[in-house]
């Protein structure tokens, strides 16, 4: 997981200004800035002109993350390499939060797998890529493996 992370900025430049792309790594970055205790109680859901929108389970869990939200930000934009993220709302809204306690207990914590398996994928494409002299065909490249592979891993 962590070479994924430290991918991650790569990846961003590579992606130039694809909004799935900011916001999947937006969304990564967060859950590893967060940490485990906040996985089930802060949940990202939308990057959306810089803003990430976080649901939280109620208005306690709210407050008490819109005193540190500065730090989150800082946080994140360290671990992205940009300033992808100026600002977070957190939303109250208990049914993501629930749907995502319900997917984390379904899936086992399986992130780390799949984080391997999409850094492995990663790095083939980026050796594929690396072959690609023109900047913007090898974007597209990127972007297009990308969305295949993640229509696949939906399909799972």
């Amino acid at each position: 997981m962590d070479d994924l992370i430290r991918a991650l900025p790569n990846l961003l430049k590579a992606a130039g200004d694809s909004e799935e792309v900011a916001e999947a790594a937006a969304f990564v970055a967060w859950r590893r800035v967060a940490g485990e205790q906040l996985r089930g109680q802060a949940v990202p859901f939308r990057l959306h002109r810089k803003m990430l929108v976080v649901a939280v389970p109620d208005t306690a869990w709210q407050k008490q993350l819109e005193a540190v939200a500065n730090q989150y930000v800082f946080r994140l934009n360290s671990t992205l390499g940009h300033a992808l993220v100026t600002y977070i709302e957190f939303r109250v809204d208990p049914k993501t939060v629930r749907e995502e306690r319900a997917r984390l207990r379904e899936t086992g914590h399986d992130e780390d797998k799949r984080a391997r398996r999409a850094l492995a994928h990663a790095r083939a494409l980026n050796d594929a890529a690396a072959a690609i002299k023109d900047e913007d065909l090898r974007r597209r490249f990127l972007l297009a493996a990308g969305s295949y592979l993640d229509a696949q891993e939906r399909k799972k």
